[in-house]
């Protein structure tokens, strides 16, 4: 899944998408397309954008694709299926199994088991019009499952022909060298952004080591690092909403930030979601962001991103703005919380 000429038209000028080498293997675009705002969590969808938006990742060239089964109650995986079944040589898609929500499309409950598992593949194969997907999640770490029994099962799917790289996701070191014992980890998925940073002490360690793609979601800090957001004015429909760090208790330092980064992204020649998403992209040969979007304009600015090339005094002057508004507040509630793996 080589793809040696993909171009991208951005202010004029050529540029040629990057890849990274995944499970020593796979060619991956350096900047993948987050597909959950499509369809879940921000906003209200717009299908014939969304799909406009699957088409040109395509032009550019951006192959790695993600998804997950709770998304929409499924609805993502079938908004993907329009474009993925036709173009499936062209596309390295990942999704996720796991989360159950309640009627309103909350999240209710984790289920890791054997017994969901076999359930939930069926289920998102069906939905995504394919036999095999590429790259399956556990979305998180069930408490009440043995690791090694869930990602055991997992394995099974990959004999099995259904599946052929496994990832999980907000998982601690201690789950993923547990569950890499059982079965190669290829991936691992967790939020990390300018404002997001818990991973860099142990987490982006242990992926190197063990050779592990590491997933950045959020990679834009939720576009609050676009400068594109007013943080007083989202909808109640956006899931922002209920985040610590969307709140009026932040809001004023988390504007001035926003600002601030613009006008350096500006010092640049870049647009903010470049300069963050090129950080992302300094931080480690072995990591592929995942931005979100379901925007044309937004696909193709953040694949601008793998253009912009930063200096020791770009990282320098980013990490000394970041110092001066540290009230930036947490990345999630305490609801959310209960879904991250500690131990």
């Amino acid at each position: 899944m080589v793809i040696l000429h993909a171009q991208i038209r951005h202010k004029n000028n050529i540029t040629i998408m990057k890849y990274r080498t995944f499970a020593n293997k796979e060619q991956l675009s350096a900047i993948g397309l987050g597909c959950m705002s499509m369809s879940h969590a921000y906003g209200v969808p717009n299908d014939p954008e969304s799909i406009e938006t699957l088409h040109l990742a395509l032009d550019l060239g951006i192959n790695f694709w993600d998804t997950a089964d709770v998304y929409g109650s499924g609805k993502n995986e079938e908004l993907i299926s329009n474009v993925l079944s036709t173009n499936r040589d062209k596309i390295f898609i990942a999704t996720k199994f796991g989360f159950r929500a309640n009627a309103d499309g909350r999240l209710s409950t984790f289920d890791g088991s054997p017994a969901y598992i076999k359930q939930a593949v069926e289920a998102s194969l069906k939905r995504l019009k394919i036999d095999t997907i590429d790259l399956y999640y556990a979305h998180r770490i069930d408490p009440n499952v043995p690791v090694e029994e869930m990602v055991g099962a997992m394995a099974e799917l990959v004999k099995e022909g259904k599946v052929r790289y496994l990832g999980l996701s907000e998982a601690s070191v201690h789950s993923i060298r547990r569950a890499h014992a059982v079965h190669p980890i290829s991936a691992l998925q967790s939020e990390y952004s300018l404002l997001t940073r818990g991973v860099e002490q142990e987490i982006l360690p242990v992926c190197k080591e063990l050779g592990i793609a590491f997933v950045p979601f959020s990679p834009l800090a939720r576009g609050l690092m676009t400068n594109t957001l007013n943080l007083g004015e989202l909808p109640d429909t956006d899931f922002r909403k209920s985040i610590p760090r969307y709140q009026k208790e932040y809001q004023d330092n988390n504007q001035k930030l926003a600002e601030a980064f613009a006008q350096l992204a500006e010092q640049k020649g870049c647009s903010p979601a470049q300069l963050a998403l090129s950080w992302v992209l300094a931080q480690g040969d072995n990591i592929i962001p995942i931005p979100g979007t379901k925007k044309r304009k937004n696909l193709k600015d953040n694949a601008g991103s793998v253009d912009v090339i930063l200096s020791a005094d770009d990282l320098q002057n980013i990490e000394a703005l970041l110092a001066k508004y540290p009230n930036t507040g947490d990345r999630y509630n305490e609801a959310n919380y209960k879904f991250v793996d500690k131990n």
